[in-house]
């Protein structure tokens, strides 16, 4: 008989797979080199383990892409959890498109590859911190693999924050504060907000049904429409027809607006355009609901158009007003996204900081509400670049609930009932080009500042977080966490 030692590198395939002694192997010379069937086999847990954790990367990225992160964020949080699970970032490959994941680890000789299709897009605030919080925690703490899978199924599968119901009083809310915001009373904030709960709950049980999500938007603004021009009749508010501008607002796609603007200017440009496409599929199904009610009611279009020309965008209340508006109608969408708890009243503050700067910047200092919007959602932004810090948590979970309060609805209506009253005269067109343009630079300025802080902040700010992870990532590739080929 013979007695083989295996070599250095087999020592440290055979402790780090089996987590074990490496034995002798005993050479019978009347059989098979069974030597070599052991390192066979060690070779298949070898690709068995690797496709593990591969599943394990995708499943991460595919909450991230059902939750709406943008998509740096996505690639930061697998990079960063891959380096967890040890596959070596030169060697990683990750494509996210809007509907798939790839990933890929190979070198010169060995190549490996999985997909994973992504369905069900939603917003979800809360699983995007964990996340984030979860790869952490797992390169700190040397998570076995064992244990971090349970704890990406516990927040795959944890509850939303607030119950159904719950979230459309928050929407209905919400809209309700849009309403107060263009100039409406408290009566007419007390409908729009009826109406709007009305509206999501037809939309949630719609999809709920299987309807297409388009559909659903157009049949739950169609609904909040006529409820609204129900309650004109009522002669209790003094502006009876603001809720009209306010009761489908909770329809406005927010989430991906920014998230398009975010990937076109980190230069992922498919994702951003598969996000603009969607975003502008919900305006105009939310704008086909709305039109459909006004033809079918038959609305008297020379006194509803008067009405909303003849509506100011002037704060004529006092700032203490807005901004209770606007902490409102920021915690209302908060609920919708699924925020903490713990953060509504920090959305809140944001929300009044926002719409007050704005209002500051463009009638105190006479800017105009482009800029206005501009400088209400950078200094939100700024602000989140620090208080992300504080309350540990991603910036967008602070910022894009806190801006959406500033959103043009006055505006967005003018040009869509000019447009369908449009006979062909110049001054129709002119009153329609005008009031869509300033609508359409508003929310992108919005958009903007809510983007450009936070990129600046990833890039050159944030440098102490880079170290640190280097510095992990080094510990564990001491200690024999990294697969090496």
């Amino acid at each position: 008989m013979m007695c083989c030692k295996p070599s250095a590198y087999q020592k440290d395939k055979l402790a780090y797979f089996f987590d074990m002694r490496p034995v002798c192997t005993i050479f019978v010379p009347s059989k098979i080199n069974c030597y070599w069937k052991m390192a066979k086999a060690l070779t298949d847990q070898e690709v068995t383990l690797l496709r593990r954790k591969l599943d394990l990367l995708l499943r991460t990225g595919k909450l991230l892409v059902e939750s709406a992160a943008d998509t740096n964020r996505i690639v930061r949080n697998m990079n960063r959890v891959a380096a967890y699970l040890g596959l070596p970032e030169e060697k990683l490959h990750i494509d996210v498109s809007y509907t798939m994941l790839m990933v890929n680890v190979s070198d010169g000789s060995h190549s490996f590859s999985k997909f994973q299709k992504c369905e069900k897009h939603g917003i979800n605030m809360t699983a995007i911190s964990e996340i984030s919080k979860l790869s952490w925690r797992a390169i700190e703490n040397d998570y076995s693999l064992d244990r971090y899978e349970e704890e990406l199924e516990r927040i795959r599968t944890k509850k939303r924050n607030y119950l159904p119901y719950v979230v459309a009083i928050g929407a209905g809310f919400a809209c309700g504060g849009f309403c107060k915001l263009f100039g409406g009373d408290w009566i007419a904030f007390l409908f729009a907000s009826i109406c709007a709960f009305a509206g999501f709950r037809v939309r949630a049980r719609c999809i709920e049904f299987g309807i297409n999500l388009y559909m659903s938007i157009a049949i739950a603004a169609f609904i909040s429409t006529c409820l609204a021009y129900v309650t004109t009749f009522t002669g209790l508010s003094q502006t009876p027809y603001h809720p009209l501008l306010a009761c489908a607002l909770f329809i406005v796609p927010g989430v991906p607006l920014i998230n398009f603007v975010d990937d076109m200017i980190d230069n992922y440009i498919q994702v951003g355009i598969v996000r603009a496409v969607n975003t502008a599929l919900m305006v105009v199904a939310m704008a086909f609901g709305i039109v459909l009610a006004m033809r079918l009611l038959v609305m008297e279009d020379v006194v509803i158009d008067r009405k909303f020309s003849e509506l100011s965008i002037v704060p004529h209340d006092s700032y203490w007003v807005y901004a209770v508006a606007a902490a409102i109608s920021a915690m209302g969408f908060s609920m919708i996204f699924n925020i903490q708890r713990r953060l509504l009243w920090v959305v809140a503050i944001g929300g009044m900081l926002a719409v007050c700067t704005r209002n500051f910047v463009n009638f105190e200092l006479g800017f105009g509400p482009v800029v206005g919007s501009f400088m209400g959602a950078l200094v939100v932004s700024l602000v989140a670049v620090k208080a992300v810090h504080w309350f540990h948590v991603p910036n967008h979970v602070l910022t894009i609930p806190s801006v959406i309060p500033m959103i043009p609805g006055v505006l967005m209506y003018r040009s869509l009932v000019a447009l369908i009253n449009m006979n062909g005269i110049v001054g129709e067109v002119t009153t329609v080009v005008s009031n869509g343009i300033n609508a359409s630079l508003i929310i992108l300025c919005i958009s903007l500042g809510v983007a450009v802080p936070n990129i600046f902040a990833r890039r050159y700010i944030a440098k102490d977080r880079q170290r640190f992870l280097k510095a992990e990532l080094q510990k564990r590739r001491e200690r024999g966490k990294f697969i090496e080929w």
